[in-house]
């Protein structure tokens, strides 16, 4: 199925690092994948894959010439998200700027929406 109100939207950054990268492995036609799982210090992470199709029942988000998969699971989590690409001293790398967020940890790797989400008690390493 293909979307067209996006359920997650792409910074031109976020657009620009994933078409190099997928140009540097020689797979331009594969996706990112995003996804939430349970786990983390909040309850639940985030996860990004590169992917070579969708799996059925995926949400296919398709953005300035690049095609984001998101899970059943993970698109009631996601909604409304910005997939963004930062720089900073530490590297860069990609993060997700979540409006479902209620609370996070200080690394920005897993999240609690004040739902059903339970804090698992693990840590993601932020500490």
């Amino acid at each position: 199925m293909v979307t067209t109100t996006p359920l997650i939207s792409m910074t031109s950054d976020a657009v620009d690092q994933l078409k190099s990268f997928l140009a540097d492995q020689g797979t331009p036609d594969h996706a990112l994948r995003v996804f939430v799982a349970p786990g983390g210090c909040s309850g639940l992470q985030y996860g990004m894959t590169i992917d070579e199709a969708a799996d059925e029942g995926d949400e296919v988000i398709e953005t300035q010439g690049v095609r984001v998969f998101v899970d059943n699971f993970s698109a009631m989590y996601l909604k409304g998200s910005e997939i963004d690409f930062v720089n900073s001293l530490m590297g860069g790398g990609f993060t997700v700027k979540n409006p479902n967020a209620v609370a996070g940890c200080a690394c920005g790797h897993s999240f609690d929406t004040g739902d059903d989400a339970e804090q698992t008690g693990q840590s993601c390493g932020c500490s």
